[in-house]
């Protein structure tokens, strides 16, 4: 079954909705030039009004390794997500709970993803100005060509429209969705959250009597 990550939670409102429609994973940006950036401690107050079962996921772009942890500790976060620069190296700081996020471009973006010591790799759209959340799709035929290296989070410009579309054609491992479910950067749109989740369970049924 297609696992589902919501990414930018900003506010308990979204959190809980999220975790009630039974997603897998919910983020937390500690970046702070983004505009879905999340205080530690708030990230915190969130996390313990989550149900059971919910994994949390802290989202980093080129952070202290130092920061990170102490971040990963206070709010007890599940997973690290790195989102820069970081090279294989650094993501071996982790005892191998990381996803890495590679920004897709081309067929270039996919060299040495093989390195990295990662539980998965998030494949998101390459915007020269942005490090996510850029609501731009990119090919997902290099998603296939990727999933030979690592288990793939596909992300970049998802949203119910063409969730099913993308679950056919890649069959990752999980979606992350950001801006597809918001109605401004940070607040999420409860229906086409709702919307969202319906469609990634009929994705997975119609798969199951898939011949291909």
């Amino acid at each position: 079954m297609t696992k589902t990550k919501i990414c930018g939670i900003t506010n308990h409102q979204d959190a809980l909705a999220a975790a009630n429609l039974g997603v897998d994973a919910l983020g937390f940006i500690f970046y702070k030039a983004s505009p879905r950036y999340i205080k530690p401690e708030a990230a915190r107050n969130i996390i313990k009004s989550l149900p059971p079962f919910i994994s949390t996921v802290g989202v980093f772009v080129d952070e202290e390794a130092d920061t990170i942890r102490e971040i990963m500790r206070d709010c007890n976060l599940h997973l690290v997500q790195l989102h820069g620069h970081e090279t294989p190296a650094f993501c071996q700081k982790f005892s191998g709970r990381v996803i890495k996020a590679i920004r897709i471009k081309d067929k270039l973006s996919l060299i040495d993803i093989d390195k990295y010591p990662v539980v998965a790799l998030l494949l998101d759209t390459y915007v020269s100005h942005k490090v996510g959340g850029t609501g731009e799709v990119f090919n997902w035929e290099l998603a296939l060509t990727a999933q030979k290296y690592a288990r793939i989070i596909l992300a970049g410009g998802l949203d119910p429209e063409n969730i099913q579309q993308a679950i056919k054609t890649v069959r990752p491992y999980a979606v992350d969705v950001c801006s597809g479910v918001e109605e401004e950067p940070g607040i999420k749109d409860l229906k086409k959250l709702q919307e969202l989740v319906e469609k990634v369970r009929l994705s997975d049924y119609s798969l199951e009597g898939d011949p291909c």
